[in-house]
């Protein structure tokens, strides 16, 4: 992640970043009022995108894992309002319950994870894939090979067990891991005793425990920014994650209370 792991370029390729991957990463219709794509009239992405509202917390839990920690009401209210698919927002508001009780210092909002959610994959449904009740995404979404024609040269670091690459790496799952990442920061967020790029509990666990690492904390905009630009550097990234994180924010304050 640190050196570019994560990057929405490595699926698409550079003009992905050029389209702030408006329409290229669209396999099917998303909510318009959340996640229409900024064009040549937009307003000029925030600087930085304040933790969401931390989402209710269910108890008992509905499931194991983060999923399970979030108030199954008030994910479908959200999701039917920011267009999330209510699995997939499960994932990312329990890991942000998760990791407030576990470092509430860094202030991880739910709605960070979405931005970058939306910008790595839409979701998980790139490509028309979609995520199972237990949180995998199939069919896989994998990246280019990284093989340094339009993206950095990284040769294979895990003889093609998670990307199927004997060769070079390519980035894979929901939150787009490049293997020899995985391999630094694999947990399993989804509590069946397998960390997997492909899940996105694990991923979703795995990308909050790396940006709270990054930065002390993500509630200030200098934080936010640098931990953004730790997941990828690129200027156009943070742009698109704070364009899609603000929305998300604000259909969640906007949907009916569960």
């Amino acid at each position: 992640m640190a050196a570019r792991s994560l990057v929405i370029a490595l699926v698409l390729g550079a003009a992905v970043i050029a389209g702030l991957v408006a329409v290229l990463l669209a396999p099917r219709p998303i909510a318009p009022a959340v996640d229409a794509a900024p064009g040549s009239d937009a307003a000029p992405a925030p600087r930085w995108v304040a933790p969401a509202a931390l989402p209710p917390s269910s108890a008992p839990a509905t499931r194991a894992g983060v999923a399970g920690r979030v108030d199954p009401d008030w994910v479908a209210a959200v999701s039917e309002r920011s267009g999330i698919p209510p699995r997939v927002l499960a994932a990312y508001a329990g890991t942000a319950i998760a990791k407030h009780g576990d470092d509430p210092a860094c202030g991880l909002g739910w709605n960070t994870l979405a931005g970058i959610g939306w910008v790595e994959s839409r979701h998980g449904t790139y490509r028309e894939a979609s995520t199972a009740d237990d949180g995998t995404v199939s069919p896989p979404i994998i990246g280019i090979a990284l093989d340094g024609g339009s993206t950095a040269r990284i040769d294979d670091t895990d003889g093609g067990a998670l990307d199927g690459d004997a060769q070079f790496d390519r980035a894979v799952g929901p939150l787009q891991f490049i293997p020899g990442s995985w391999a630094n920061w694999a947990v399993d967020g989804s509590g069946d005793g397998v960390a997997d790029p492909h899940n996105v509990d694990d991923a979703s666990l795995a990308a909050a425990n790396y940006l709270c690492r990054a930065v002390p904390t993500l509630a200030d905009e200098a934080s936010w920014r640098a931990g953004i630009a730790a997941y990828n550097s690129d200027p156009a990234y943070l742009d698109a994650v704070a364009i899609a994180a603000q929305r998300y924010a604000e259909a969640a304050v906007a949907a009916p209370a569960p």
